[in-house]
């Protein structure tokens, strides 16, 4: 009786999947929302959250809008992939101290299905937070990013902050979008002197996890470059007592280099380059070496080639250093004292003090040059030859009236051709389009801005144009 039913069982199954006759397989379950509850974001007042209990689903957008009847027309949130039966769908953007319409709609391989309506009133503004104004003929799109005050904060075309985390002590000037679609920033902490590691943060601020360096190192806030796989590069201080004495400076000098390290996702130290191995102190000029404290190199930016080596700014010695990052070998230094390169600016001088170096394509690149321009900072576009040694001016994006910043600041690289421009301790955040003319500006003195990047996206921020 046991075989008969076993073959039995074996034919029905072979009938369904292969007979012409066979009986057809059942239609896929219609996803089922059983719950949905919204709450204010926990870090913003212009965000909410709303969780969903769903059977049957692969994924869940949140649809929303402002209760108000004049209102016309939902936003929605990108699609969330269901982890199990529960999904926590951010929303983002909202108005202060408005009253929300929201509601889930889950999808599935046998439909969708759509939540009640929840009403969620969102809270006013922090008082501290700081407010703008911005605009242009022809800005891109999306939203620009950047710390100011003890924010990280983000606004939108016409200067309306549409995203914001508090840090208690500020941000430390550098708040960031990655390409893993979170955001970094290395706060300041209470006690001075003590290691200060980087965070991660996520769309709705909540801390991720933190970066640090290795070999008890101080981590610099100018710069970090958060990897896919949980990796990151990383700029680190050290510090060494020397004797400069031969060198016209003192006897106990206390000299900063700017180490480079690659870590893993789990800690461990992959890489590690050392100016003390690879650079002299009389690549720095004799005046700034001749005190009790020697910022000898002063690193602010770094960025992955394509070969997969490492190329460095270096502030303090006015020079863009490539580094193997399999050997440690310098392969290139151009600018500074040590440059290798010959420059075909046309009587333009080279970048000097520079900010925001950014890598664009195969042989070039784009940089503040702080202080190389007798008519005041601008942000500056290279080509170059790697093999011939050769480098040639190919644009330049200045502001109006000129401004000089001698700290800080950044570029980016945009579509078309474009580029923001960050003028640090300047007082301007300008986007140019490709003929070098000023196409979006955050109106009047927004204060020091060291980095500004453009996002398209609040969900997914740094993704698109890293």
């Amino acid at each position: 009786m046991r075989v008969v039913t076993l073959i039995g069982a074996v034919a029905f199954l072979a009938a369904c999947r292969d007979g012409p006759q066979g009986i057809a397989p059942p239609p896929p379950v219609a996803p089922v929302i059983a719950s949905a509850a919204v709450t204010l974001g926990p870090f913003n007042a212009l965000s909410a959250v709303v969780s969903v209990h769903t059977w049957d689903a692969d994924s869940v957008v949140v649809w929303y809008r402002l209760d108000d009847t004049t209102v016309v027309g939902d936003s929605a949130t990108p699609a969330v992939v269901t982890s199990g039966d529960f999904s926590v769908i951010p929303v983002l953007g909202l108005l202060p101290g408005r009253r929300y319409l929201l509601g889930a709609i889950a999808y599935g391989p046998g439909g969708l299905a759509e939540g009640e309506p929840l009403t969620v009133t969102t809270d006013t503004l922090p008082s501290d937070l700081p407010r703008y104004t911005a605009g242009g003929l022809d800005p891109s799109p999306g939203y620009v990013v950047f710390a100011a005050g003890r924010y990280g904060l983000v606004i939108d075309n016409t200067g309306r902050v549409v995203w914001y985390r508090r840090f208690p002590i500020g941000p430390g000037l550098n708040f960031q979008a990655q390409a893993t679609g979170r955001y970094t920033v290395r706060p300041l902490t209470p006690e001075p002197g003590d290691i200060e590691p980087w965070l991660e943060i996520d769309v709705l601020g909540a801390i991720t996890r933190t970066f640090g360096c290795a070999n008890g190192l101080q981590p610099r806030f100018h710069d970090l470059i958060a990897e896919m796989d949980g990796a990151y590069w990383i700029l680190c201080d050290e510090t060494r007592t020397m004797d400069l004495t031969a060198l016209g400076g003192v006897a106990n000098a206390q000299v900063l280099g700017t180490v480079v390290q690659h870590m893993s996702a789990a800690g461990d130290l992959l890489f590690q380059w050392s100016p003390f191995d690879h650079f002299a102190l009389t690549d720095l000029d004799s005046a700034s070496r001749a005190g009790p404290t020697v910022n000898w190199t002063h690193g602010n930016a770094l960025d992955l080639d394509a070969d997969g080596n490492l190329v460095v700014s270096f502030r303090s010695l006015s020079e863009i250093t490539k580094i193997d990052t399999r050997s440690g070998a310098v392969l290139w230094r151009m600018g500074g004292l040590r440059n290798q390169f010959a420059f075909e600016t046309d009587g333009l001088p080279a970048f000097v003090s520079q900010h925001g170096l950014r890598l664009t394509g195969p042989g070039r690149l784009v940089l503040l040059d702080n202080l190389g321009n007798a008519t005041g900072t601008r942000g500056e576009r290279y080509a170059y030859d790697e093999g011939a040694h050769q480098a040639r001016q190919i644009g330049a994006y200045e502001s109006s009236p000129a401004v000089t910043a001698q700290l800080g600041g950044t570029t980016q690289a945009l579509p078309g051709g474009r580029v923001l421009v960050a003028y640090g301790n300047g007082g301007r955040v300008e986007e140019y389009n490709a003929s070098g003319q000023v196409v979006w500006r955050i109106e009047g003195n927004p204060g020091y801005i060291f980095r500004a990047q453009r996002i398209r996206s609040l969900y997914q921020p740094g993704l698109e144009w890293r």
